[in-house]
């Protein structure tokens, strides 16, 4: 058997046992016993063996209610079909740069110009964006302005204005603001790194693998190769981040699933964290992840999550994202309506001004929300909200994973449907299994306690015995 059959088998053997049979629960065994995810609330419990076979035998979800209602684990709904209503803003993007210096195969952003002219923001636009931003924040709100593009670095002192000016507004407002940003590299220069650490940043590098990989994903558009450049220009961030975090994000497409090897070469340069994400809409179509390679990716990640599981039962470090953002969500419980905040909390602004339901609809009239002229639609608001909640989405509402997952990020899913519940189902059940490996017998402080191995992970949910 080679490397991927195996990896393909662990793939989908994880989908098998994760295929929905009740909206209510998730049922799975792992060394530890027996357990039940109950989807309402995202509640985890360990199971007696009586429980866990009149459940695993129930027809129903009516008769799992009844048994849950039994077992004294009903509660009352933690999420209903209400739309959230005028949530309150605490985060834009802004597209200060419609421009790139890279050909990347997938871009969504179509060469970073979404598919108009090329074009910067101003510096009165941005100003504008913080105001908006800032204006209606509440003290003691936490808030977060990201800078993306194209390259947002093609318009560096639009970034560091507006940057400069948030962080004024919020110290007289007395809200906590933090800055991120998302770039290719490229032009990096070492005074970037320095204002990067004043302020905090959380800087995320886009690098798709290793040299050969990269080169090949992600070119000038020229055809020349970008990793060269983009980790002479990062190395040195790398080497002095303090206040702020360097972080790599991959775009997993066919061609570079060899996501292990990427992952270790990533962390030993010393990024922050490391990060996967499958390409599942482009414009083109081209790179677009299919059923077979889903199912590669799927084997690969719990390939890297088994080994993020080893290091840090010895004490050790590493920096895989996903695995530590999954034990997070998972140790909080973690359950909602829509994906992420985007046309609820978040925002993103286009170069001229016009507000969208993320960064990913700049320029796209299916999330447009406004502009900062006119200041947000409430109305196209309103109906954002009501037609994305997760109720309203086919297949959700038969889905045990609806609220960890939200129902897929909106662009992919309007774009494209739902090629990746599989996957995202295979990659939950996984991690919930690890959630209980890493957390059983961990003593506060001790090597084997997550929380103690790594900062992202906060006190763990205990798990209830029925």
């Amino acid at each position: 058997m080679t490397p991927a059959d195996a990896l393909r088998v662990t793939a989908r053997g994880a989908m098998a046992r994760s295929a929905p049979r009740s909206a209510a629960v998730h049922l799975f065994e792992t060394g530890l016993g027996s357990h039940v995810f109950v989807a309402d609330g995202s509640r985890l419990f360990d199971a007696d063996p009586i429980l866990f076979s009149r459940l695993d035998t129930a027809q129903t979800d009516w008769t799992v209610g009844a048994l849950l209602a039994e077992a004294g684990l009903d509660e009352a709904p933690a999420i209903d079909d209400a739309a959230l209503s005028g949530p309150p803003l605490h985060a834009l993007s802004l597209a200060v740069a419609q421009q790139c210096n890279l050909g990347c195969t997938y871009c969504y952003a179509q060469q970073g110009e979404f598919g108009g002219a090329a074009q910067n923001m101003s510096r009165k636009t941005a100003l504008q964006a913080v105001d908006l931003l800032v204006d209606a924040a509440l003290p003691g709100s936490r808030l977060n302005l990201a800078f993306l593009g194209g390259e947002p670095l093609a318009n560096r002192p639009v970034v560091q204005a507006a940057t400069r000016y948030a962080a004024e507004r919020a110290a007289e407002r007395g809200v906590d603001i933090t800055f991120s940003i998302t770039t290719n590299g490229t032009l990096l220069q070492p005074a970037d790194g320095a204002f990067f650490e004043d302020y905090g940043f959380a800087v995320t590098i886009s690098v798709d693998g290793p040299r050969e990989v990269h080169d090949r994903l992600r070119p000038y558009k020229g055809g020349r190769g970008s990793y060269d450049r983009i980790m002479e220009h990062v190395r040195p961030l790398l080497a002095t981040q303090r206040s702020m975090q360097v972080s790599a994000r991959v775009t997993v497409t066919p061609a570079n699933l060899g996501l292990r090897m990427t992952l270790e070469q990533l962390i030993a340069e010393g990024f922050h964290s490391v990060g996967f994400a499958p390409l599942l809409s482009a414009p083109s179509g081209q790179g677009e992840m299919q059923r077979d390679d889903l199912e590669l990716m799927l084997g690969a990640m719990i390939d890297c999550g088994r080994e993020y599981e080893r290091r840090i039962r010895t004490g050790a470090r590493y920096l895989f994202s996903n695995m530590v953002n999954a034990m997070t969500e998972i140790g909080k419980g973690t359950h909602r309506p829509y994906p992420c905040g985007a046309g609820a909390g978040y925002l993103g602004v286009s170069a001229d001004g016009e507000l969208a339901a993320c960064h990913r609809f700049v320029g796209d009239p299916t999330g447009a929300l406004g502009s900062l002229a006119t200041g947000i639609d409430q109305g196209r608001q309103a109906a954002w909200l009501k037609e994305r909640h997760v109720h309203r989405q086919a297949p959700c509402t038969l889905c045990w994973a609806r609220y960890l997952c939200g129902g897929g990020c909106h662009h992919e899913v309007i774009r494209r449907g739902r090629p990746a519940c599989d996957f995202i189902r295979g990659w939950l059940h996984y991690c919930l299994g690890a959630y209980l490996r890493v957390s059983a017998g961990a003593e506060p402080g001790s090597a084997s306690d997550p929380s103690a191995v790594t900062s992202s992970l906060s006190d763990l949910a205990p798990r209830i015995r029925v």
